[in-house]
C-alpha cells in the first residue's frame, strides 16, 4: 500500500512538473513573439464603411502601441475580395515574404478562397494565442468552422454576428414573424422595406436567409453548390423575390448601398423595417442618435443566419509577430467587452463570459446593452451559413435576374 501511495505521489509530481515545463515553454514562446513584434508596423486591412467600427479599431491600435510598441495602420477597404486578390497576385509573382498585407478582417467565401490557394499563415497560430483560452468553443461552434470550412487555427475569431430585423415601434406595432408575413407586409405597405443590392454582404445575407427558409433540402447548402441542381434548388427563392422586389423601396429599381444606408432610411421614416447582422446594432444606433428610442429588434420564427467574423494573417505577411499580438489583444476581455458596448460598436463577444475570472467577467456584467437588444433566449436559433460556393452563385443569379444599375 505504501509503495502504491509513493508511486502515485511520484506520478503526480511528474505530471505537475511536465505541466510546468509546458506552461514555461508556452510563456517563453509568446515572450519571443512579443519581442519580435516590438517596433513593427502592422497593416490591418479591414472594412472601413462604419465610423463606429473605425473608431474602435483606432482605439485598439493605440492600446497595442502603448502596451507593446506596435503600430497598427487601418487600411480601409470596401471589398475584402480585393485584398485576397492582392495576396494572390503577390504569390503568383513569387513574393513569398515582405507582403503588403499583415492582417485581414475576413470570413466566409474569402477565407475559403485564401485557404484553398495556400494564402494563409501556418495552421494553429490562432489557437496558440494566450487569450484563446477565453474563447467559447463549446457554445459557439462557428469560432472554429467558417461557412462549413474548418478554420484549423488559421484565423482568430473577433466577434459574433446574427441576422436581426429592426422596426420602429411607433410606426409598426407588430412586426412580421416569418418571411411570408414580411411579403404580406410588403403587399400592404409598398416601398417600406428593402435590402442592399448584392454583392453587398448584407444583401447577399438576405438572399441566404430566404434560401434557407425556402429550399426543400437544406442539406444541399452544407455542400459545394451543384451547378446541375442550382436552378431547381433556388426556384422557391427567386419565386419569392419575383413577388417581393416590385414592392420594395423605389419599386426595387434602386437599392440601398449598405446596412448603414438602410439604417438611415429607417431613421428618416422612409422604411418601416431594416435589418442588421449585429444584435446590438439598433441599441447602438439609438445611443448614437441615429435612430429614435422607439426602435426595437426582432427575429423570424425558426431562427436566422449567424456566424463568426475573424482576423487572418497572410502567409507572406511582413509583420506576423505584430499581427499575432494585435489579434491576441482583440481577444482580451477588455477589448471584447469594450467592443460590445452599444456606444462603441455593440459587436457581441466570442468569449466564454461565464467562465472568465471574476474581475474580467465584471466588465461584461456592467454592460448595458440597450433597450433594443434582445436577450440570448429571444434571439432564437442560429441557422448555419451555406457553403461558401453558394455566395458567388447566388450573387450571379440575382444580378442576371434583377441587376440594377
Amino acid at each position: 500500500m505504501k509503495r502504491l501511495l509513493a508511486a502515485g505521489i511520484s506520478l503526480l509530481g511528474t505530471l505537475m512538473a511536465s505541466h510546468s515545463v509546458v506552461a514555461q515553454d508556452t510563456g517563453q514562446a509568446w515572450q519571443s513573439v512579443l519581442e519580435d513584434a516590438r517596433g513593427q508596423t502592422v497593416y490591418f486591412h479591414a472594412w472601413g464603411g462604419e465610423p463606429r467600427i473605425n473608431a474602435y479599431i483606432s482605439w485598439a491600435s493605440r492600446e497595442v502601441e502603448d502596451d507593446y510598441g506596435i503600430r497598427v495602420i487601418h487600411v480601409k477597404v470596401s471589398d475584402t475580395a480585393s485584398v485576397v486578390s492582392q495576396v494572390l497576385t503577390e504569390k503568383s509573382v513569387g513574393k513569398d515574404t515582405g507582403g503588403a498585407v499583415d492582417l485581414i478582417w475576413i470570413n466566409g467565401e474569402n477565407f475559403a478562397s485564401m485557404k484553398e490557394n495556400g494564402l494563409l499563415a501556418e495552421p494553429g497560430w490562432a489557437e496558440s494565442l494566450p487569450n484563446w483560452k477565453y474563447v467559447d468553443v463549446a457554445n459557439k461552434p462557428t469560432v472554429k468552422v467558417d461557412f462549413t470550412v474548418p478554420t484549423d487555427g488559421q484565423e482568430s475569431p473577433w466577434g459574433m454576428a446574427k441576422l436581426v430585423f429592426i422596426h420602429d415601434g411607433a410606426r409598426l406595432k407588430t412586426p412580421p414573424a416569418t418571411l411570408e408575413d414580411l411579403l404580406a407586409f410588403a403587399r400592404a405597405n409598398p416601398g417600406r422595406f428593402t435590402y442592399p443590392q448584392p454583392p453587398n454582404f448584407y444583401g447577399t445575407t438576405f438572399l441566404k436567409q430566404v434560401l434557407i427558409n425556402t429550399v426543400t433540402d437544406r442539406d444541399l447548402l452544407s455542400k459545394p453548390v451543384d451547378v446541375a441542381s442550382f436552378e431547381s434548388a433556388t426556384a422557391p427563392l427567386f419565386a419569392y423575390l419575383d413577388e417581393l422586389n416590385p414592392l420594395l423601396w423605389r419599386q426595387g429599381q434602386v437599392f440601398p448601398k449598405d446596412a448603414a444606408h438602410m439604417r438611415r432610411l429607417l431613421g428618416d421614416g422612409e422604411l418601416d423595417i431594416a435589418f442588421s447582422f449585429n444584435p446590438v446594432d439598433a441599441s447602438a444606433a439609438i445611443a448614437n442618435g441615429e435612430l429614435p428610442e422607439t426602435v426595437r429588434t426582432f427575429v423570424l420564427d425558426g431562427g436566422t443566419i449567424g456566424n463568426t467574423h475573424f482576423v487572418a494573417i497572410p502567409y507572406n505577411s511582413s509583420n506576423k509577430a505584430g499581427a499575432k499580438v494585435f489579434a491576441n489583444f482583440l481577444l482580451s476581455p477588455m477589448a471584447q467587452s469594450r467592443k460590445q458596448e452599444p456606444e462603441v460598436w455593440g459587436d457581441p463577444a466570442v468569449l466564454d463570459v461565464a467562465g472568465l475570472p471574476a474581475n474580467e467577467k465584471a466588465l461584461f456584467d456592467a454592460l448595458d446593452l440597450g433597450p433594443a437588444t434582445l436577450s440570448p433566449e429571444d434571439l432564437g436559433p442560429v441557422l448555419p451559413e451555406p457553403h461558401p460556393s453558394w455566395v458567388s452563385a447566388l450573387e450571379a443569379a440575382w444580378t442576371a435576374r434583377y441587376g440594377a444599375e
